[in-house]
C-alpha cells in the first residue's frame, strides 16, 4: 500500500539543489517519520487491547494528539496502519531470535518465548489478532493462515534435520512436533497474559525436555 506521507516532498527551485534536500524539507521528513512511528506505537497498544475491529482510529489519533483526518495523512487506511504494526512486530521478534538451523532451532524458539515475556504489548497484539483472524472475513485471516502453514513447513524440515543428526528424539513425528511447538507457545502466551506470574520460558523448557529430547541416562544406574 502507498504511504500518505512519503517524504520531504516539494520541487527543487534550482539545479544546484537537485539531489540535496533543503534543510527545512529534511527536517519536515524526519518529523513526519517520527510521527509515523508514534502512531504505530499507539496503534500497537490499541490493537493489542481491543483487536483490529474494535480498536478505533479515533482512539489511536487521540493518543498522538491528532485528529482522525490528521492520522490519515500518515496512513491511508486502518488496514495499512495495521499491516505496519504487524511488520514491525515480526521484525522485532526476528531480531530477537536470529537465524534458525537444526543446531539452533530450540534455542531460537526459546529466545522468542523469552522475548515475548518482556514485550507484553506485542504479545497481546499477536494473541488477540491471531484469535480474531480465525474469522474468514478478518483482514488478517489469509496472512495468519499463511504464516502458520509456512512456519509449520519450515520447522518440520529443521526438525527432520535435527532428528537425522541425533539432536532430538527419533520416535517423534516431525510434522506433528512442528505444530505442537507453535501451539505450546501460543497457549503459554495466552496464560501469561492472564497471569504474568507464569514463567513462559521455564514451562517451554519443560516441554522441550519432556517431548523433544532424549531422556538422560544416569551412568551410575
Amino acid at each position: 500500500m502507498g504511504r500518505a506521507d512519503t517524504g520531504a516532498g516539494g520541487t527543487p527551485s534550482d539545479g544546484a539543489s537537485i539531489g540535496r534536500p533543503a534543510r527545512g524539507a529534511r527536517g519536515s521528513y524526519a518529523k513526519g517519520q517520527a510521527k509515523r512511528q508514534e502512531i504505530v506505537d499507539a496503534a500497537l497498544v490499541v490493537f493489542g487491547r481491543h483487536g483490529f475491529h474494535s480498536g478505533s482510529l479515533r482512539e489511536i489519533a487521540k493518543r498522538v494528539n491528532l485528529t482522525p483526518a490528521g492520522l490519515m495523512h500518515h496512513f491511508a487506511s486502518k488496514e495499512e496502519l495495521f499491516t505496519e504494526v504487524l511488520r514491525q512486530r515480526d521484525a522485532r521478534v526476528q531480531a530477537a531470535a536470529g537465524d534458525v538451523s537444526e543446531f539452533t532451532l530450540l534455542e531460537q524458539v526459546r529466545k522468542v518465548v523469552a522475548y515475548n515475556q518482556t514485550t507484553r504489548g506485542l504479545t497481546s497484539l499477536y494473541t488477540v489478532i491471531s484469535a480474531e483472524a480465525t474469522d474468514s472475513e478478518h483482514p488478517a485471516h489469509e496472512e495468519f493462515a499463511r504464516r502458520y502453514a509456512e512456519s509449520a513447513a519450515s520447522t518440520t524440515q529443521v526438525l527432520a534435520d535435527a532428528q537425522r543428526d541425533g539432536l532430538i528424539r527419533a520416535d517423534i513425528d516431525t510434522a506433528h512436533a512442528a505444530r505442537l511447538i507453535s501451539a505450546v507457545m501460543d497457549g503459554l502466551q495466552q496464560q501469561w497474559l492472564l497471569d504474568d506470574s507464569i514463567d513462559m520460558t521455564a514451562l517451554f523448557d519443560e516441554f522441550v525436555r519432556g517431548y523433544l529430547l532424549e531422556p538422560r541416562v544416569d551412568p551410575g544406574q
